[in-house]
């Protein structure tokens, strides 16, 4: 069959595969070690990924399987270019980017969260992101002090 009879790209595979970039945060790119580890190792996939749909025969579909890829890539690029790596607290005297603290919430709720930079946050598996609400609420202060106003008040229980 001669090329001119194939359909290259159909008006759905090109909505597909120009995938918008994903948001860059305007906030500073504070990571852990853990967090730095961790993009270079997402980054690592996607090109893994990238590299498996490039060898996709059907034009259609290795721009499909590349799509995802593709942009990841360029997102961790951007979060490893800018990432500023910030060391473990030295003290466990006041939170801290990178402290794990617990605290106590008004309804009788006691949650620990460690604190960490917003592509490795992930409140399920107990870490937050510093630019949350809590987390800032909770920068600076000791056991025993509280954040929050209001009904939101919470206590700091113990830093480590």
């Amino acid at each position: 069959m001669s090329v001119a009879f194939t359909k290259e790209e159909s008006a759905e595979t090109a909505s597909e595969t120009l995938l918008p970039d994903r948001p860059i945060s305007p906030h500073p790119n504070l990571v852990t070690e853990a967090g730095l580890k961790a993009l270079q190792t997402q980054l690592q996939e996607a090109r893994v990924a990238y590299e498996a749909a490039q060898a996709i025969e059907d034009v259609n579909e290795k721009r499909r399987q590349s799509a995802v890829p593709l942009r990841d890539a360029r997102y961790l690029t951007e979060r490893l270019r800018t990432a500023q790596v910030i060391p473990d607290p030295a003290s466990t005297d006041t939170v801290a980017f990178g402290s794990t603290v617990t605290f106590s919430r008004p309804d009788g709720r006691v949650q620990t969260y460690r604190i960490v930079g917003e592509d490795e946050a992930d409140p399920k598996a107990g870490s937050i992101s510093f630019v949350a609400p809590v987390a800032r609420s909770l920068m600076g202060k000791a056991v025993g002090d509280v954040a929050g106003l209001g009904a939101q008040e919470i206590e700091v229980l113990s830093i480590a």
